[in-house]
This record gives C-alpha cells, structure tokens and sequence, in this order.
C-alpha cells in the first residue's frame, strides 16, 4: 500500500530535527503499523549517518602521482597545438620571424647576378658598378654581386653585398659605408632595415 505523501514529508521533519512533538507521536504511530514506511525511514536514516559522519580521509602520498601516471600519454602534435593555442602572440611572432628568416636566405642564394640601382647615371664594367666623375647621387645604393667604384658622389648609404671591392674616397660618401660579405650580416642589415622601416612609420 502506497502512503501519502504526508508521512513522506514527516519523516524528513524528524530527519531534519524540524518535527513538533504531535507531528513526531503521529509519525510514530503511523511507523508501527506500516511496513514500507519503516522501510524507506531506515534507509534514509543510514544515509544521513553516512553523510554526518566525521571520516577523516586523506588520499595517499602518491595519490596525485598515480593519477598522473594512469593518465594516457599526450601525443607530441597535441602539446604543441595546445602550446600555441596558448601564446597566440609567441606564435605569430616565430611565424613572422620563420617566414623572414626563409627569405632572407632564399634573397642571399639566388643568382650570382648582379644587382644595382637604374636610373642613376651608373656605368657598369665587368662586375664593377662605377658611380662616373661628376655624378651626385642624394639617395642610398646598393651593389650586390659586384664592386662599387665611387670616383663622383654619394649623399645617402653605400651597401656592397657579396662584392670583392669598394673604391672610394671617404669625401665622396656623405652617409654610412658598409660591405657585407657573409650571409648573418646580410640578415642582420635586413634586420635593420625591417626594423628602420617599421619605426619610421
């Protein structure tokens, strides 16, 4: 026989310490006479000393350990996926320099040809460029592949990149004079010039 919900309510009243004393007699009598009341009260009864009953537990020394190592092993791609998910910034950033990196070098192996300014007046003998007596050049140069023969004048930078010679006469160049021969100081020159670039903006 089912029971009303009632008692139901009555008995968590006295489970609860919230029960008046003609509740508690009422639920008493009710008890004695009805078996699955008596029943679903034990039960509830033993699960309230369960759940206030004070047990110390700790876990193990090595709990934390033997979690850890149970777990399954991360693949190597997952870490480094999670690790950039992470560092967003980091990882444009080593994208950025990579990429950089890859064309500076691809800019330093191409062709042995050689390379110069046009339209500047310049004269060209084998391999040599020659800024010609009389000529002004107010803007930088750049020679790769070649030497650089400066008899006018140069008001900006001379670069000679991967050259064997630079002739001229310190009062022929107004701005900084430099020859680059190996491929690190090539990329750092780029580097500058990147970073010149981006902080004349």
């Amino acid at each position: 026989m089912k029971c009303d919900n009632k008692f139901i309510d009555l008995i968590h009243e006295y489970l609860d310490g919230d029960i008046s004393k003609e509740d508690e007699k009422y639920l008493s009598s009710h008890l004695e006479k009805c078996e699955a009341c008596q029943i679903h009260f034990r039960e509830l009864k033993q699960t309230v000393a369960l759940i206030t009953t004070n047990v110390d537990m700790k876990p193990s020394e090595n709990f934390t350990l033997n979690v850890m190592d149970n777990l399954p092993m991360e693949r190597k791609g997952k870490k480094i996926t999670r690790w950039m998910k992470v560092h967003p910034i980091f990882t444009a950033a080593a994208i950025f320099f990579i990429l950089m990196l890859g064309g500076m070098i691809s800019d330093w192996n191409q062709s042995e040809k050689l390379t110069y300014p046009k339209g500047m007046n310049l004269v060209v003998e084998n391999d040599t460029v020659i800024v010609p007596e009389g000529v002004i050049i107010d803007e930088d140069i750049t020679v790769k592949n070649g030497d650089l023969q400066i008899e006018g004048e140069v008001k900006g930078n001379v670069v000679v990149v991967n050259g064997n010679h630079l002739t001229a006469s310190t009062g022929n160049v107004v701005g900084e004079i430099q020859e680059i021969d190996r491929m690190f100081s090539w990329m750092w020159y780029r580097l500058k010039q990147l970073f010149e670039n981006i902080f004349s903006l």
